[in-house]
């Protein structure tokens, strides 16, 4: 804890102000030390109608009763040491607001506010560790306001307008009490003084998640751009994302997102979190059509790509849009499978010619009909198939690229780039199955390109 010096504004004190000459007894027994004669006269006076109106009776009141409490032994025979002398300087400031008669008293005038502030620290310290929260803000409170009326006044040659310490507990004991508002509005009044020391971080994180849970826009951007410039090299990224994802609609996000991508204000963390949002839309809007689904897909594609073109080494960038052209491409092969099913359960159920060979023209083109309707359905598939299996494997063989070789990589990079051999030897044996026997050329190249991923997916 900093020591708060108080400076002189007299350079003695040997005789007393004349309004204080009636409660010279005060005073003097103060002076000597006699802490319980002192209480006993001031307690008389201050019941005493000539004196309890006068401003100078609440000051002794308090500071006297502010020396009780300071000192752990004469704490224990007033244990209410601390409220009394509260009420007393709550009086003494509504008689005497402009603290004239802490002026006169010189150097020695102020003792009283000291004395709180010291005990009042010192209460709250050991009700912090004891882990009694509401107790320990009620005594870091006090210290707070004590301090702050103390530099007001000139009373301390210190040059911090604030006791830092007693702000920054006070905020831990609210947040520890569960009480995140008034913890909050103790941590933005350091932000706001540019109170920048690392082991203060935390402090600037947790004010941006509670504006965040309280969806307070303002005050969350404004307190963004204050720890971005007290703490500069932090990830502050993921705050600004966090409070995007909790607080605005799909519908929001994506206005947002294609705003400020075509304004270029994304950067390579900012596309790969939209790509997150985009990417799991099926999963969470299940009222979706498919058609909003598939948009969805594609927009998440596109800032996983553009993640990359803003790192070429980022790898699950590159994955992550291999990856959903790959399951793009096994949804339309899905569909291609099955109509093929449906073309083998119509030759299989298909009526025997009619007897009459009038009618057999007739009953052969409804039969053609309904194949050819299947067939088209497969041949308008064929494209959509070849653009994402090609689309797949470009991106995922940027993921293997940057991957192959290292031998450090983390527990995300590993899988990464365990699936990626995986789905490029799959749609290399669909490629090399697909001209089979009738391009042998083709087969034999799109064979070793299967082999190689297989092989080293083996190997992995």
């Amino acid at each position: 804890m900093k020591r708060i010096m108080m400076i002189g504004l007299l350079t003695a004190v040997i005789a007393l102000p004349t309004q204080a000459q009636e409660l010279k007894k005060v005073m003097l027994f103060l002076q000597t030390g006699k802490l319980a004669d002192a209480k006993t006269e001031i307690d008389k006076n201050a019941a005493d109608p000539k004196f309890s109106g006068k401003a100078e009776t609440y000051y002794w009141k308090s500071r006297i009763y502010a020396a009780l409490y300071k000192d752990p032994v004469s704490r224990a025979k007033t244990p209410n040491a601390k409220e009394i002398a509260d009420e007393a300087f709550a009086k003494y400031q509504q008689l005497d607001p402009t603290f004239n008669f802490v002026k006169e008293m010189g150097q020695d005038g102020p003792v009283g506010y000291f004395d709180i502030y010291q005990g009042s620290f010192a209460d709250g310290v050991r009700n912090f560790n004891g882990k009694r929260w509401d107790s320990a803000a009620y005594y870091f409170s006090t210290a707070v306001n004590t301090y702050d009326l103390i530099y007001k006044n000139k009373w301390t040659s210190a040059k911090t307008p604030f006791d830092t310490t007693s702000i920054l507990y006070l905020g831990y004991a609210f947040q520890n009490a569960q009480k995140p508002a008034e913890a909050v509005q103790q941590y933005t009044r350091l932000e706001d003084n540019k109170v920048t020391d690392s082991s203060y971080i935390d402090m600037y994180r947790f004010t941006l998640n509670h504006f965040t849970t309280t969806k307070d826009e303002a005050q969350f951007k404004k307190y963004l751009a204050v720890s971005k410039e007290a703490f500069p090299t932090e990830q502050w990224d993921d705050y600004e994302m966090e409070y995007l994802d909790k607080n605005l609609t799909l519908a929001e996000k994506t206005a947002l997102y294609d705003k400020e991508s075509a304004a270029g204000t994304l950067n390579e963390f900012k596309y790969l979190q939209f790509g997150d949002w985009f990417a799991n839309v099926r999963t969470k809007e299940k009222d979706m059509d498919s058609t909003q689904h598939s948009m969805y897909n594609l927009k998440a594609a596109d800032a996983y790509q553009k993640a990359y073109g803003l790192n070429n080494k980022n790898a699950i960038a590159a994955f992550n849009a291999g990856l959903i052209y790959y399951n793009n491409f096994a949804d339309y092969s899905d569909k291609y499978s099955d109509n093929i099913r449906t073309l083998q359960q119509l030759n299989a159920n298909k009526p025997p010619a009619d007897k009459d060979p009038k009618k057999r023209p007739a009953q052969e083109a409804k039969f053609k009909e309904q194949t050819d309707a299947v067939k088209k359905l497969n041949a308008d598939l064929d494209k959509p198939i070849n653009e994402n299996l090609e689309t797949s494997i470009n991106w995922l063989e940027k993921s293997v690229d940057n991957l192959r070789g290292k031998t450090d990589l983390n527990r995300s990079e590993k899988m990464v780039f365990e699936r990626s051999l995986d789905f490029l030897a799959n749609l290399y044996e669909y490629k090399r199955d697909k001209v089979r026997g009738k391009d042998m050329k083709l087969f034999d190249a799109y064979d070793a390109k299967y082999k190689e991923y297989e092989g080293m997916h083996k190997k992995n």
